[in-house]
């Protein structure tokens, strides 16, 4: 069957098709937008993943460009550390000393100790010296008025009035002898009592010898000077103007203190490690000073008590820093060690609570820490961390671990 269709109706056939084209291509194009841009999404996503991962292992490169477990480096030139004072040093082997320390006491030189008594009783009539003033040997240091030395220069001049008397009749005797005009006998007699004579002058001066006292004195017979037996310093002083004292009362004290005793106690396991002329170490408890002494006494009895042993250190003490009643620390070298690797003790700075040292490396330093062995105060054995041959901060690392700490606090910020 034949179907004419009117001009109209065509057209009106052709604007539908025309429309659903239209319709249909716009819902594809709808429904196509949001799959592009899920994958275009995904793929920046993806791409700002890799670059953080690229990122942090630049991060983690950088904190282990050094290797294991080193810090951060501290840049310095060579003119910065030269500034600084920081000098570079080797790890190696080392002898290092097993030292034991010991507790004692700065005590007097006994040797050179006197507590000076007057030895004739009698009343001050002056003091010379004060508390703490330096004396010299046969200076004056007081003035007594005794009684008794009184006597004994009586007893001396009249000793020597009377050997004057029997030399002048010795004289006149042996010439009439040797002249037959008097007999042997007298000339005899007269010998015998000069000799007497200078035996009793003699006896009296050796009693004010005996006295520390001369045979005269400007202040009059009864004028008895007390003086320094040595050079030294009053330590002591039990006397004043006007006061009454025996003879035996200790009335000074002087010392010499150019050389002191250090004395030590010593347990019985430490016996065998002090020994008399060893060489030890002396360090001041109050304040930084340490000297170098000789072993002079070992006792060989423990104190029932104390269970310990008392030991003397002989110390030089020229510049008068080591005063009777400091205590000190001695320091006694018992033996010696081998290190296969050590560092100088004041390069080894503590960090997050772990010994560390700085290891040099071009254009600065680098943290390394490490595990310490034995030490002696001077060297420390090094068991872990580096090994013989390393350079590192031997002086003033302490600067280093403050740039390293400033650094951190910085980075925090």
């Amino acid at each position: 069957m034949k179907t004419n269709l009117t001009k109209k109706q065509f057209l009106s056939i052709a604007a539908i098709i025309v429309i659903g084209a239209l319709l249909g291509v716009l819902i594809l194009t709808k429904g196509s937008a949001p799959v592009a841009k899920g994958k275009e999404q995904g793929h920046s996503e993806k791409q700002g993943h890799t670059e953080k991962q690229a990122n942090a292992g630049h991060k983690v490169a950088k904190a282990n460009e050094h290797g294991g477990e080193k810090r951060s480096k501290v840049v310095l030139d060579e003119a910065q550390m030269k500034a600084a004072g920081i000098l570079v040093g080797s790890a190696g082997p080392a002898k290092i000393s097993t030292v034991v320390m010991l507790p004692g006491e700065i005590r007097y030189n006994e040797d050179r100790t006197a507590h000076v008594v007057p030895r004739l009783g009698g009343v001050v009539e002056s003091v010379r010296v004060n508390l703490g003033e330096n004396v010299r040997k046969g200076q004056v240091l007081a003035v007594i008025a005794s009684t008794g030395l009184s006597e004994q220069r009586s007893e001396l001049l009249t000793a020597q009035k009377r050997l004057s008397l029997a030399r002048t009749t010795y004289e006149r005797e042996k010439k009439l002898w040797q002249d037959k005009i008097s007999a042997e006998q007298d000339y005899l007699q007269a010998r015998q009592a000069m000799q007497e004579a200078e035996i009793a002058v003699q006896n009296a001066r050796q009693k004010l010898d005996a006295l520390g006292a001369s045979a005269t004195s400007a202040g009059g017979l009864n004028s008895y000077e007390v003086r320094a037996p040595f050079d030294g310093l009053v330590m002591e002083k039990h006397i004043s103007l006007g006061e009454a004292v025996k003879e035996d009362a200790s009335i000074f004290t002087i010392s010499d203190l150019s050389t002191v005793w250090a004395e030590v106690s010593v347990a019985a396991k430490d016996l065998n490690a002090i020994r008399v002329g060893e060489k030890v170490t002396v360090n001041a408890t109050a304040f930084d000073a340490k000297a170098t002494g000789t072993v002079a006494y070992v006792g060989s009895l423990i104190g029932e008590q104390t269970r310990t042993a008392k030991a003397r250190v002989s110390l030089a003490n020229p510049n008068m820093a080591w005063r009777p009643g400091l205590f000190v620390n001695v320091e006694v070298v018992s033996g010696q060690t081998e290190a296969p690797v050590a560092v100088a003790a004041e390069a080894v700075q503590t960090i997050e609570n772990k010994p560390t040292i700085f290891l040099s490396v071009p254009g600065g330093f680098v943290a390394q820490e490490v595990s310490l062995g034995r030490s002696d105060g001077r060297v420390v054995e090094v068991t872990k961390g580096i090994q013989a041959g390393a350079s590192y901060a031997s002086t003033n690392s302490f600067i280093l671990k403050s740039d390293l700490g400033k650094a951190s606090a910085e980075h925090e910020d």
